[in-house]
């Protein structure tokens, strides 16, 4: 995925009210954008923080700027959560996750569980349809370990035991979590941050869903679904 146009570099002065941000473009101009990401974003809000932000025109959004990337760590990161379910699409259909390309129709958004959308339905006349969730992933603490989630997330427990539910009832469900960094190479569950969604998703594992990991290519120009990269949940591989 290509940004056009393309990012504006800046410096971040704060963020807040989790749908604002104030930066400073490199010419001097101070400007307030909006922020597509409205979770803690931990370790990604430090002042002075290199960003990129991309520009709308359209005459019916308040904030012209939208917060793009961070750089931390010495990586880029890509926080807008409205990204990743094109992401996991393109490596679905390129084949970069194992067990989910050839399905000869992919719909997005459908109802299931209760009162509840899935990010993707992947149907074939061959197979059990495939119900698969995407998560957004750019958290870490220690080198080379993305860890989701950096906060609690009810939200995220109810879509494992949906989709425990989607296994029982003879389908196939797969959690999918796409790390918006280019600092990782594998990927754990955060139980102590959220020991509830860590029980979740071992209940989860156990009734047989599936879980990946696919990590992306992060530049200025761009993000791509880059590989699929381990899990592991508590020290043990899944």
């Amino acid at each position: 995925m290509i940004f056009d146009p393309p990012l504006v570099p800046a410096r971040l002065v704060s963020r807040y009210k989790r749908f604002l941000f104030d930066a400073v473009l490199d010419d001097g101009t101070a400007l307030t954008g909006s922020c597509p990401n409205t979770g803690s974003m931990r370790g990604l809000t430090t002042p002075g923080s290199r960003i990129w932000l991309s520009q709308h025109d359209s005459k019916t959004r308040k904030y012209r700027h939208m917060l793009e990337l961070v750089e931390a760590d010495g990586t880029l990161v890509g926080i807008n959560t409205g990204l990743p379910n094109r992401l996991a699409e393109e490596a679905i259909r390129t084949g970069l996750v194992p067990g989910l390309s050839g399905y000869a129709g992919l719909k997005r958004e459908q109802r299931y569980g209760q009162n509840s959308r899935i990010d993707m339905l992947l149907l074939d006349p061959a197979r059990p349809p495939a119900y698969v969730e995407v998560k957004n992933v750019h958290f870490t603490r220690s080198p080379g370990l993305a860890e989701f989630p950096d906060t609690v997330t009810l939200r995220g427990a109810k879509h494992l035991n949906e989709l425990g539910d989607m296994v029982e009832a003879g389908y196939r469900a797969v959690m999918l979590y796409v790390v918006q960094r280019n600092d990782c190479d594998r990927l754990r569950i955060c139980e102590d941050l959220d020991p509830a969604y860590a029980l979740a998703f071992r209940r989860a594992r156990a009734r047989g869903v599936e879980a990946y990991a696919l990590t992306c290519r992060i530049e200025p120009e761009g993000i791509w679904p880059d590989r699929v990269i381990a899990m592991d949940e508590g020290g043990q591989a899944v």
